[in-house]
Parts: C-alpha cells; structure tokens; sequence
C-alpha cells in the first residue's frame, strides 16, 4: 500500500515513514543536482541565504530535460545521489527534510539524517518519462545559468517515490540486500 503525503515534510510526518514504504508525493518539490549543491553551500558559507527555504522542503536530484512544445516538463529522471553528499549534512543542518535520487549514501549524511530528522527516498532510475507526468508545474528559481542543473519549483500530485533511509537510519539497500540472501 502507497502512503499519500504532502509538502512541506514536517517532522512528524518523516518519523511516520520508514524504509521500504512506498510514497505518493504531492506538494512542492525543488530540483538541485550537484553544480546548485556546490554553489548554495560556497554561497552560504560566503554569508549569503539559500536560494529557498530549506526548512522542511523537499530537493529531487534531478536535473529535467527540456519540455516538448505542450508540456510541462521533459524527462525528469533522479541523479545519483552520492554526488550531493559532501553538502548535504549542511544542508540538513539548515532545516532540509527529505531528499529523493537513487543511490546508497555514505555514514556521514545517514548520521546528519538522523541528527536532523529527514527522509532520503529514492526514485525509479530509468523512468524519467513516466516521473515526468506526475509534475503539474515547473519553474527555474535559481541559478538559470546552470541550464538543465538550475534549481527548479515544481508542483507535483502523486510523485511516486519508496523510503530507502527513514530518520533511524534504516537502510532498504541493507535490509533489503539481508532480506534476499535469507530467501
């Protein structure tokens, strides 16, 4: 069964979600793949805000294709996420409560996440076209000059997305690898 749930990630609904839960996702999400990490944190730690609230907020690695004339967005498949782990902890320090891509994480942001109170889900690699039909609205709020990786606003209804580390810690790419051996 999917658990429908809504942005903002208040806290108490990223304690209700654990590893290996399917989520619908309707709400706003922001688009930031590695380029706009690099910036936002060299910016903030030069004293200057982050270009969005990160309080609470969502950030899909993904950095969309082009839209086709008539639609809202092109294919908008997740980046890996290991390319964002040397500025997520700050990130998470700074109010971020989920973030969605593909891919393990290293200790330090499974530690951040759990300090922090924040979800990581994972996204279908390969299903760009099909993710791209559940984004309603899409807009370029920061750093346009960083083309398909500018930080994006999009509006989502049903953005479908599993749980792959809850705020505990719980790892589906851990349990999930010890569940197969035991079969």
């Amino acid at each position: 069964m999917e658990k429908k749930i809504t942005t903002p990630f208040s806290k108490d609904k990223i304690k209700a979600l654990k590893a290996g839960d399917s989520v619908l996702i309707t709400g706003v999400i922001y688009t930031a793949r590695d380029a706009a990490h690099e910036r936002m944190t060299r910016n903030f730690e030069n004293g200057e805000p982050f270009p969005i609230d990160l309080k609470d907020n969502v950030i899909y690695y993904a950095g969309p294709c082009p839209a086709k004339p008539g639609e809202v967005i092109g294919s908008c498949g997740p980046t890996t996420a290991g390319r964002m782990d040397a500025y997520t902890p700050m990130l998470l320090d700074n109010g971020l409560g989920c973030m969605i891509g593909k891919g393990a994480r290293n200790k330090a942001v499974v530690e951040a996440m759990k300090q922090n109170t924040a979800v990581y889900l994972g996204a279908i690699g390969g299903a760009g076209a099909l993710i791209a039909e559940s984004i309603k609205k899409a807009e370029i709020i920061a750093y346009d000059d960083l083309g398909t990786e500018a930080i994006r606003r999009l509006e989502v209804e049903d953005f479908p997305a599993v749980v792959l580390i809850d705020c505990e810690g719980n790892d589906l790419y851990e349990t999930g690898q010890a569940q197969y051996r035991e079969v």
